[in-house]
């Protein structure tokens, strides 16, 4: 590319959240390899870089959506906010050593598979790679979901997404719509509505809303789990354990289920005590069938009128006119789309091209597919972090991707121990793992519960981004590789000069 020599290491990692930054530790630490990060960004961070909204923050306890080898002592609320994130993911690259390692502004235009020299071509905005294996870390909140809305190019008025707030738009004083009622709508409303003049919030469909309960941690916390042997790791696994108990929920016991959505309807009764109101809040679909927000601000804002409901979709735009499926009409001058993400349809799947010239995103025509979440027939020594059902909708995605980084340098070791350069799954070994996950997937709530959700791909209603188990049992089958089903070429013999 425009002169520029083709840049050759062993593995190369696309994106540097949480997943890709994970297994540049994990190589850097264990291995001999050498490894590039390709980021489009000019910083690491992913999700917590690109997100920063007012009012953006996890709803995972801070302990647990960490690193477990690189646990942080310090966090300053249970539930850290977007920018301590942030910053701990920074310094994780730092303090690691990733630096030397990271391309940042490198956006990949193309990934294409080379059968005959066994290597995978990568086409970017600074210059051409070639690498044996590829990891794409891309994750599933990084391209954003713009609605197609009548007037939306010609709206009066700045317009942006949740993931790419304008922090040079004044607020103050300004009459501001927000599109959506997820969880960072819930997040944003409340925030925003101390500082305009007027807020708007478009409502498809309710959300189920419980507690937050959040809190600082003091200093004596602080200094505890600095000093005392095992306490983060006992701290770590209680959070945990008390996370699991979460997936009984969501696969539809009744004792775990009704206790569940009484919490949440009572909150909802606790906050608002208007019954027209609050029957406009309360969902129509059972509990855990799309994600459920923590807020403990968002019902006050909506009671008070400090936040409006408009409780049906944006249905159209005229100049800086808004108006809704109800036909209620807002006069605007800002609209924030807090409209979710493509999660079902990564883009970046057009962009890799395995054997015979098939792009990923024609194998995922009818849904995400891979054999341990990780890795797809017909592309050889590819590895993919926070894929198909690999997400979770009831623990840390930590802990998930974690488990993937330990599966892939557990084939990698395998390649090594067996002198093999090419790795490939079968699709056999892909359609059984598939077909048990579908059979897992069946009793779910996000299949039952009778919502549309982010979760399912809507081509084949198949719940194709989550795990439908618990994660202790995801590491249990995907934590260490297990080289049956897959197809192993071996390196060619080399001759020397």
């Amino acid at each position: 590319m425009n002169g520029i020599e083709t840049v050759e290491v062993d593995t190369i990692i696309v994106g540097s959240g949480f997943g890709g930054l994970g297994m540049g530790i994990r190589l850097a630490r264990e291995t001999e390899r050498s490894f590039l990060i390709l980021e489009r960004a000019d910083d690491v961070g992913g999700t917590w870089r690109d997100n920063t909204y007012p009012g953006v923050a996890c709803d995972i306890p801070s302990h647990l959506y960490s690193f477990s080898f690189r646990p942080k002592t310090d966090w300053g609320q249970f539930y850290a906010d977007g920018s301590e994130i942030q910053r701990y993911l920074q310094d994780s690259a730092r303090q690691e050593g990733l630096l030397p390692h990271l391309r940042f502004r490198t956006e990949v235009i193309q990934m294409r598979w080379e059968a005959d020299s066994a290597r995978w071509h990568l086409e970017t905005t600074t210059g051409s790679y070639l690498c044996r294996v590829l990891i794409v870390a891309a994750g599933r909140l990084s391209e954003p979901r713009i609605p197609e809305i009548p007037g939306l190019d010609d709206f009066d008025g700045p317009v942006f997404h949740s993931s790419a707030w304008d922090h040079g738009v004044d607020l103050a004083g300004k009459r501001v719509g927000v599109v959506g009622t997820g969880a960072s709508a819930i997040q944003i409303a409340p925030q925003v509505a101390r500082v305009a003049d007027s807020v708007v919030l478009f409502q498809r469909t309710p959300a189920y809303i419980v507690p937050r309960a959040d809190r600082a941690y003091s200093d004596s916390d602080k200094r505890l789990l600095e000093r005392v042997p095992g306490a983060i790791e006992r701290l770590r696994s209680q959070l945990f354990w008390d996370a699991e108990a979460g997936f009984a929920q969501r696969i539809g016991l009744p004792d775990a289920v009704e206790p569940f959505r009484d919490v949440a309807l009572g909150h909802l009764a606790a906050q608002v005590s208007d019954p027209a109101l609050r029957a406009r809040l309360t969902p129509a679909y059972e509990i855990g069938c799309k994600r459920v927000a923590l807020s403990d601000d968002f019902y006050p804002a909506i009671a008070s009128g400090a936040v409006q409901l408009e409780p049906s979709a944006l249905e159209s735009l005229d100049g800086n006119t808004a108006t809704g499926a109800s036909g209620a009409a807002y006069e605007l001058d800002v609209l924030v789309l807090a409209t979710g993400f493509h999660s079902t349809r990564p883009p970046f799947a057009t962009r890799v091209i395995g054997r015979d010239g098939v792009a990923l995103s024609e194998r995922w025509s009818k849904g995400m597919v891979a054999h341990a979440s990780t890795t797809v027939a017909g592309f050889p020594n590819l590895f993919v972090i926070d894929g198909p059902n690999a997400s979770l909708g009831h623990n840390s995605a930590v802990h998930m991707i974690e488990t993937q980084i330990s599966f892939i340098l557990g084939a990698l070791d395998h390649l090594e121990i067996v002198n093999g350069e090419v790795l490939e799954v079968s699709r056999e070994a892909e359609d059984a793992w598939v077909r048990d996950l579908d059979r897992r997937s069946a009793s779910t709530v996000w299949l039952t519960g009778g919502c549309s959700s982010w979760y399912v791909d809507d081509r084949s209603d198949r719940l194709t981004l989550l795990w439908p188990d618990f994660a202790f049992a995801f590491r249990d089958e995907v934590g260490s590789f297990d080289p049956r089903g897959y197809r192993v070429r071996s390196a060619p013999v080399r001759v020397a000069d």
